[in-house]
């Protein structure tokens, strides 16, 4: 269930903890989490900020359990549900982080204005999501297997957010000094159905509310397969699969950060310094 109910739900989000919860039982492939889980770990170490009381929203398993006990006294788990809605009190944490989970928000501005009100001033969000073009490969052959052999497209990859959607996102939750950046993740496969199987396996096979629920046929399947191998396959016959990691972070606004010069406040204007520059 989204938080703003106006906002519109592209996933079924019960269904996806049926599939986490499979993805667990059947060997989960932590690859991309552990990789994130990694980078999270640097990145809270280049903050200097003490941070007493934290949360980690969503994130699948425990893989940020130690690099959050190493510099909290105090953290949350706020396990997966499907409701949008966070067991969070007001100015509670001190830094809320949450790995690969906010890619399959309805509500994503809802969730991320629930954390800003969750932290106390000068407290901090950090997070990391699939976005971008994560899975064009698979996306894009999937598309021409279907116009090819069904005469038409249907949705089988889920829409990801954009780099610059999520900057805006933050500054309209209400975050201070929003940052977002993109780790592009290039891994390889023996074939399009090996990468799907990997996709099972992490939870993250189609949860769209709006996905085909007839069986694929299998000539379009085998269609796809081969597009895929055409398109996006190396020297050695493997083929290359995109995961774009955002990453996003923001400050629940304080006095000590610094603020942005008033319009009209500079001393200098731009055509100034430009005729400056041609004279030196």
């Amino acid at each position: 269930m989204a938080t703003n109910p106006t906002a519109p739900v592209l996933f079924d989000r019960a269904l996806l903890a049926a599939r986490l919860q499979r993805a667990r039982r059947v060997a989960p492939v932590t690859f991309l989490l552990e990789r994130v889980a990694e980078d999270m770990a640097e990145r809270l170490q280049a903050v200097t900020r003490e941070f007493a009381d934290a949360a980690d929203v969503w994130t699948p398993g425990n893989a940020l359990h130690d690099p959050l006990r190493e510099r909290c006294k105090s953290v949350r788990e706020v396990a997966f549900e499907a409701s949008e809605v966070l067991p969070l009190q007001p100015q509670s944490l001190d830094l809320a982080v949450s790995a690969l989970a906010f890619q399959f928000v309805n509500d994503l501005p809802g969730v991320l204005a629930q954390i800003r009100r969750a932290l106390r001033p000068d407290g901090l969000l950090l997070a990391a999501m699939v976005g971008g073009d994560t899975l064009t490969e698979l996306r894009q052959s999937f598309a021409a297997a279907e116009a090819e052999c069904e005469g038409g497209v249907s949705p089988r990859v889920v829409p990801f957010a954009d780099l610059r959607d999520i900057g805006s996102l933050l500054q309209r939750a209400g975050f201070a000094l929003p940052v977002t950046d993109v780790d592009r993740i290039v891994v390889r496969y023996d074939s399009a159905f090996a990468l799907m199987q990997e996709l099972r396996r992490m939870g993250a096979t189609n949860i769209l509310v709006e996905r085909r629920h007839a069986p694929t046929r299998r000539a379009t399947l085998l269609r796809m397969a081969q597009i895929y191998a055409e398109r996006f396959a190396d020297p050695d016959g493997r083929i290359r699969a995109t995961f774009d990691v955002i990453w996003l972070s923001g400050w629940a606004p304080h006095e000590s950060q610094p603020k942005p010069l008033r319009p009209g406040s500079a001393k200098t204007s731009l055509e100034e310094a430009v005729k400056r520059a041609k004279r030196d």
